[in-house]
């Protein structure tokens, strides 16, 4: 049975900007700056996260003792997490046969008034993990991380990526300079993934200025249980609406770190106000929202999942997927054990198609 962990990430090491960035970027490398014993996260030179950069990692670290004074990056990172050779043992200890990778400090939000540094830090991230990965083999499967405020930039660097074996790119949820990751805007890059057979990656991110939950401070299970799907809801919507799927009918995205129950939620709220509202759209869609859903979007399923069984029936059985987070702070590295259990009772075939199926399927592997 072939098992593949659709969500999972690697930690950077901490000097990767310093020695894989051209030399004319390197003296705004990102890096890790430590003053009185406290660690300070820096990039784009603006510093972030000082004192708590161990919970970047952590799953393997208790949680209040991660956030406790005297700890660093690097006590958050198990060698898994950015060592290929102890990757793939970890993975042979699970039973996995690959992981998908996605960054941890590449999610964090790159500078905005120096795009041609953005594209640089992307093109650094890109080159260590082309050597983490041809070093793992097959086991891992790389995402491409470019710089989406600047077109070109993002182009030259998919192709670069593509042509090196990566599997898909990564896309923020978020406005991108005044446009949604869906408008025509962005066609040139959804063009190249959707030749290559490979999907778009919908991954959660760490912003720090404004977003829907930052008014409520009601404390980090609330920031993690609902900062994901109030990301990837809209995002997911706004490529439906926008036309996406209809400009490319081939195409695939995938909604990583928030779970697969909020799919079905997803078609029928858009249905219901479709029926309303559709023709106010300069390009009225011509299937209902759900259609498209149902025929481009993947889900990744968070291993305690309740609902996996319904999402097939209702969005499509080769449409779920999971992943384990490893080895971010709210992961747990019982994550392959508890996916099994979760998909006990389905029959053989979803429990198949959900564990690594549907992965094969997703990343052309």
């Amino acid at each position: 049975m072939v098992v593949i962990d659709c969500d999972s990430h690697v930690m950077e090491p901490a000097n990767l900007w310093q020695e894989y960035l051209e030399p004319g970027f390197r003296d705004r490398a990102i890096r890790i700056d430590k003053k009185d014993g406290v660690e300070t996260l820096v990039i784009g030179e603006q510093p972030m996260l000082a004192g708590v950069l161990a919970g970047l990692g952590g799953a393997h670290v208790d949680r209040k003792k991660l956030f406790a004074p005297g700890l660093g990056y690097a006590d958050g990172c198990e060698p898994a997490s950015y060592e290929p050779g102890a990757r793939v043992s970890m993975l042979d200890d699970w039973q996995v046969d690959s992981g998908v990778l996605f960054p941890t400090i590449g999610i964090l939000p790159f500078p905005l008034d120096d795009l041609a540094l953005n594209s640089a830090y992307c093109r650094a991230y890109n080159r260590w993990q082309r050597e983490f990965y041809e070093s793992a083999g097959d086991r891992v499967v790389p995402i491409a991380v470019i710089n989406w405020h600047h077109l070109e930039d993002a182009v030259s660097e998919l192709k670069t990526c593509l042509d090196a074996g990566f599997k898909g790119v990564f896309v923020p949820p978020e406005v991108i300079s005044g446009n949604r990751p869906g408008q025509p805007h962005f066609d040139p890059i959804w063009e190249l993934i959707n030749e290559a057979d490979l999907p778009g990656c919908l991954h959660v991110i760490v912003r720090f200025q404004g977003g829907p939950l930052s008014q409520w401070q009601a404390g980090p299970t609330f920031t993690f249980a609902m900062g994901a799907t109030s990301q990837l809801i809209p995002a997911m919507a706004s490529l439906v609406l926008d036309g996406l799927f209809e400009r490319f009918p081939k195409l695939k995205v995938a909604s990583v770190e928030a779970g697969c129950g909020y799919a079905a939620y997803l078609m029928d709220r858009l249905d219901g106000k479709h029926r309303f509202f559709g023709d106010f759209y300069p390009n009225p869609l011509p299937m209902k929202p759900s259609d498209y859903v149902k025929r481009n979007c993947y889900f990744v399923a968070e291993p305690e999942e309740q609902t996996i069984d319904a999402m097939l029936t209702l969005v499509g059985e080769d449409k779920i997927l999971w992943g384990s987070d490893y080895p971010h702070v709210d992961s747990t590295l019982e994550a392959p054990q508890l996916i099994r259990k979760s998909l006990s009772g389905l029959t053989s075939e979803r429990r198949e198609a959900v564990l690594g199926l549907n992965a094969v399927k997703l990343f052309n592997l």
